[in-house]
């Protein structure tokens, strides 16, 4: 198959980004921005995808959908959403980390995650590192939000994590940013990067695009 036929499966098989599939209509605003953040919360542990944005769902349908709502709702409202999404062994540490995350970007950023991307000056390792002053945000969440916020922030493109790269390695695809880049139109990367993403972490769909 070539990298072509390969890329056009990738995209049109599963090139959902996790913010589409937590329910986020992604734009450059502080209430989407600010979901995707906690998105990013909810996936820097050892848990499923579908679980991390099951969360993310029933978060919103609590209404926290800004930091500020966050930062209001009680602990146990936040752990009930938590379990009804099945988030359970770490519901109680989530709970906590997403409410303390809330009161760091109202006092830091005023609630608005431009403003961190203005203190980034809009370098991509600059945002990675003030990302990780979120509590439970390490270096694999923080590149878990610029693989999708470069959805919006096309100054982010192209960003392919070292999973995404490790994917397109295995299909015999360019595995760098750049080369993975330019397989698709800007807008596409963070689809593309989502699809190799969810590649890697099913066996049978890395190998049904490998041997096909």
């Amino acid at each position: 198959m070539t990298v072509d036929t390969i890329t056009s499966r990738l995209l049109s098989e599963h090139g959902r980004t996790y913010a589409e599939e937590a329910g986020i209509t992604l734009r450059d605003k502080p209430s989407p921005l600010y979901r995707l953040l906690v998105l990013t919360v909810l996936c820097s542990i050892r848990i499923s995808a579908g679980t991390a944005t099951r969360a993310a769902r029933e978060l919103s349908a609590a209404g926290f959908r800004t930091p500020r709502a966050m930062a209001d709702s009680g602990w146990q409202d936040r752990v009930d959403a938590l379990g009804r999404a099945h988030y359970v062994r770490y519901d109680e540490s989530t709970a906590t980390a997403l409410g303390e995350g809330a009161r760091l970007v109202l006092d830091r950023w005023h609630g608005d995650l431009r403003r961190m991307r203005d203190e980034a000056d809009r370098d991509p390792d600059a945002l990675r590192e003030l990302l990780q002053d979120v509590p439970r945000i390490g270096p694999v969440g923080a590149g878990i939000f610029c693989r999708e916020a470069q959805a919006v922030w096309p100054w982010l493109r192209p960003f392919f994590d070292d999973r995404a790269c490790g994917a397109a390695e295995d299909l015999g695809l360019p595995h760098t940013p750049r080369g993975l880049g330019g397989l698709v139109p800007p807008k596409d990367h963070a689809r593309l990067a989502a699809a190799l993403v969810r590649v890697s972490l099913s066996k049978d769909a890395l190998a049904r695009l490998r041997d096909a």
